[in-house]
Order: C-alpha cells, then structure tokens, then sequence
C-alpha cells in the first residue's frame, strides 16, 4: 500500500498505522517492517487497541505519531480502514463496525477481506466443508503441531454471517454499500466488502 501511494501514485504524505489487540503480533509486523525503505517505516504507525473501543489506544514502542493514550482515534481522522481475515474473531462486530465508521472521514472506505459462504454453489460447498473439517485440523497438526488453533479456524469461519447477513451488518452501522456491497472469490470461500461513509450534504 505504501509503495503503491508513495512511489507509483507520487503521495510521500500517506500514513498507514497498524492496529492489533495483541502487542506481540505488533511486534512481529514492526520487525517485519524493516525490510521497507526508510521512507517508507517513517510512514507506518503501530497501535495497540481493541477495534471495539479506539477511544483507548497505546502506542507500540517510543516516537509514535498522531495518538495517545487519552485521546484515541480520534473522530474522522482516517481515510482508509482495511481489515483482512480479522474480523470474525472480534468479540463484538457491530461495534468494531460503528467504530470504523466514527474514525472515518466523510467519504472515507471501510474494506474488509473476509472468509465467507460458498452456499452459491453447493456441490463445491459441501465439498469444501468436509475438507475443511476434515483435512485443515490435521494438516495444522502435521505442520504446526497446533490442531486446536486449526479446528477453531474452520469453525470461526462457519460461523461468521453470509455476505447478505455481513453486508446488512455493514448498513447497519451507517455505511453505504455500491451494489451488492461484496465481491465473491473462488465461489464465496472468502469475499472482499465495502462500505462508504456517506459525506455530507
């Protein structure tokens, strides 16, 4: 994303700051980050926070830019919020929703990359299903030794909502959705949602 806006679209200004719950997985991204250009780790911010409250935030590490612990998100400050294979694992969605929308700017992009329903198509459905419960758990004993995190992957996702039930959910916190307001990919296996925050009149 950075090398996309700083060197192909010529905008040094963009910032992206990166948000997990988990400290440890920051930590992680933040080593991973100084592969980047410098340029490029000056422009990323990590931030400790629950997606369901940015109210309370804390920043990882020293000379972070643009939040405290006090302050937060603050309201219509973000331009973009991205979420990828998270959301199911939030406690509380409809608020992680209303939030995203309160830190967006009017006019700002909720995008979300989730695993989703093949129901669209049912012999691949049900092929898909038997293979995930059967053949995921196993291969993430084989490889990881953790067969549990693995069971609770396929889980989690049969039960996060169908694209019509998550687009609603989108709707529901104040965001405007174009069309159908997702797009499938491999037969609905995982499915991209996008939501607007309306500007003002």
């Amino acid at each position: 994303m950075l090398h996309t806006a700083h060197i192909l679209n010529g905008n040094p200004d963009v910032r992206v700051t990166i948000s997990d719950i988990n400290p440890a997985m920051l930590s992680v991204g933040k080593q991973r980050s100084a592969a980047l250009p410098a340029s490029q780790q000056a422009a990323l911010s990590f931030l400790e926070a629950n997606a369901e409250d940015l109210t309370q935030t804390k920043p990882l590490g020293a000379n972070q830019v643009g939040y405290s612990p006090t302050t937060g998100v603050p309201d219509e400050s973000v331009d973009l919020y991205t979420v990828a294979f998270g959301i199911r694992n939030f406690s509380n969605i409809p608020a992680a929703l209303r939030e995203a929308y309160r830190v967006l700017k009017p006019g700002g992009v909720f995008a979300c990359l989730e695993f989703s329903k093949a129901d669209a198509h049912p012999l691949f459905n049900t092929i898909y299903k038997q293979w995930s419960f059967s053949a995921i758990p196993l291969i993430g004993q084989l490889v990881a030794g953790d067969r549990d995190s693995y069971q609770y992957l396929v889980e989690s996702i049969e039960k996060f909502p169908s694209q019509e039930d998550f687009r609603d959910m989108i709707v529901d916190a104040g965001f405007v959705v174009g069309g159908k307001g997702y797009e499938d990919l491999t037969g609905g296996v995982a499915a991209i949602h996008k939501g607007m925050k309306p500007r003002r009149k």
